[in-house]
C-alpha cells in the first residue's frame, strides 16, 4: 500500500518496486532500483525517508523518522532503522535495530539482532554484533553489495512475473 499523509505523497521510482503487501506512508522516497517488501513499514510521517538507489527493505523490516538508506543497502527481515543513516553498501541484519542519530558506515554489517544505540558510529568495513553492538572484526571483502544486487534483480523479477490470484 502506497498512501499519502498530511498531503505529502512518497515519490517512487518507477524502477522500484514495492510489494503490494508492504506500506509505503508520506514523506518517503524510493529511489531506483530499491525493493520494499512484504509486510515492511516505511512511515514518513515524522521526517522523510529515503531508499538510496538498489537498496532493499526485507520482509517486516520497520523505517521512520529521518531513516536515510544510502544506495546498495541491504536492511534484513524484521529490522528496524529508526531516524538513523545507513551509509552505501552496508547490511542491517535480521532482526537488528539501528537507533536515532546512529550512523553505520559503508560495507558494515550490523549482525543479525544487534542493537547499535542512539548516536554510534560504526565504522566502515567492520562487523558489528550483540547488545549493544560492538565490533568484532573488520572486513576485507564484505559480501554486502552481492546481497544488494540480489535483491534488486529478484524485484525486477517480481514486477514482471508476480500476479495476485484471488
Amino acid at each position: 500500500m502506497i498512501r499519502s499523509f498530511d498531503g505529502t505523497e512518497p515519490d517512487v521510482a518507477d524502477s522500484a518496486y514495492v510489494d503490494e503487501a508492504a506500506v509505503v506512508i508520506g514523506d518517503v522516497e524510493l529511489r531506483a532500483g530499491a525493493s520494499v517488501w512484504p509486510n515492511a513499514t516505511l512511515r514518513g510521517d515524522h521526517g522523510r525517508i529515503v531508499v538510496g538507489r538498489e537498496s532493499n527493505v526485507q520482509d517486516g523490516a520497520v523505517l521512520h523518522e529521518d531513516a536515510v538508506l544510502e544506495p546498495e543497502v541491504t536492511v534484513g527481515h524484521s529490522a528496524v532503522v529508526h531516524a538513523a543513516t545507513v551509509a552505501e553498501g552496508a547490511l542491517v541484519g535480521m532482526n537488528a535495530v539501528v537507533l536515532d542519530d546512529a550512523r553505520v558506515g559503508e560495507e558494515a554489517v550490523v549482525g543479525a539482532g544487534a542493537v547499535v544505540t542512539e548516536g554510534t558510529e560504526i565504522p566502515p568495513r567492520t562487523l558489528v554484533a550483540g547488545v549493544p553492538a560492538e565490533p568484532k572484526t573488520e572486513l576485507e571483502d564484505p559480501p554486502t553489495r552481492a546481497a544488494a544486487a540480489h535483491y534488486t534483480a529478484l524485484g525486477e523479477r517480481y514486477a514482471e512475473t508476480s500476479e495476485r490470484l484471488d
